[in-house]
């Protein structure tokens, strides 16, 4: 299976601004968080990027493509009807072809291995729907879809999903989405990154929801979640911008001084709560 395309969702109301705010990159180089994402999917070999944006944001988002405006199409999603609404108004940019899908909101750091490569590659291996996960604690469940499922052996960090379920409550996680191998009150919740079928997209035109069109997919055929060992961040959340950019930076080549400018801020707070 060749992953060719993908689909950037960015329209939702509260989070249509954030992809385009600019942060300093690991090389040094200021870029819009919609140029990382791109560069990302880019990485992984693809060689389209729909964007899914608020109706007349069109032209924000192709300035801040900067350079890859040229791989890029906008697609409106003419009203906020939800998450898996918006991947589906992108049905005639993907057509009949498995597609990577990231959300905007986000930004991915792997200090290793880009976790978008190694999605798509295992999707292309396998052949089937894989969705990116991460291990997150029973507090955060609120947030995020969550799966359980059953580890692949011999392939570590992925497991062939049995159940999907949107910001489960702890009671039902408890219940139904317990993983073996996981720490108590410790699940597998979406990373924001997922490789999906034309069939994902066949039952996203009659389910509001992707985790409902996942659960759905997994019942039916093999559907796989890879466990990353990078790390997402939520950039809508409070400081989510900051600490995103400071994940940036321990990762790139200014590590050392913004590291050494943080050592010497926490030491003036420290100097001034000693002289008062």
């Amino acid at each position: 299976m060749r992953i060719k395309k993908a689909v950037i969702t960015a329209a939702g109301p509260h989070q249509r601004t954030l992809p385009l705010q600019t942060v300093i990159d690991r090389d040094g180089v200021e870029k819009s968080i919609l140029c990382i994402l791109i560069e990302q999917a880019l990485t992984a070999h693809t060689e389209e990027v729909c964007i899914v944006v608020f109706p007349g944001d069109e032209q924000r988002y192709q300035q801040a493509a900067a350079s890859h405006a040229g791989s890029v199409r906008c697609v409106p999603q003419p009203a906020p009807l939800g998450y898996g609404n918006a991947i589906n108004c992108a049905r005639e940019f993907v057509g009949a072809d498995p597609f990577l899908h990231m959300v905007g909101d986000h930004l991915y750091v792997n200090p290793s291995r880009p976790s978008v490569q190694h999605l798509v590659e295992l999707a292309a291996a396998e052949s089937c729907c894989v969705s990116g996960v991460q291990r997150t604690r029973e507090s955060l469940l609120p947030r995020f879809g969550t799966v359980s499922g059953r580890p692949v052996a011999g392939k570590p960090g992925v497991y062939r999903v049995d159940t999907v379920i949107e910001k489960p409550t702890p009671t039902e996680a408890e219940q139904r989405l317990m993983v073996p191998g996981l720490r108590a009150g410790q699940y597998l919740c979406f990373f924001g990154v997922h490789v999906l079928t034309p069939e994902v997209m066949e039952l996203l035109g009659r389910l509001t929801s992707l985790s409902g069109a996942l659960a759905e997919l997994a019942r039916h055929e093999q559907y796989l979640a890879l466990e990353d060992d990078g790390r997402r961040y939520d950039l809508g959340a409070r400081y989510g911008l900051l600490i995103a950019q400071l994940a940036l930076a321990f990762q790139g080549q200014d590590r050392a001084l913004v590291l050494s400018q943080l050592v010497e801020m926490l030491a003036d707070r420290e100097l001034a709560g000693i002289a008062r």
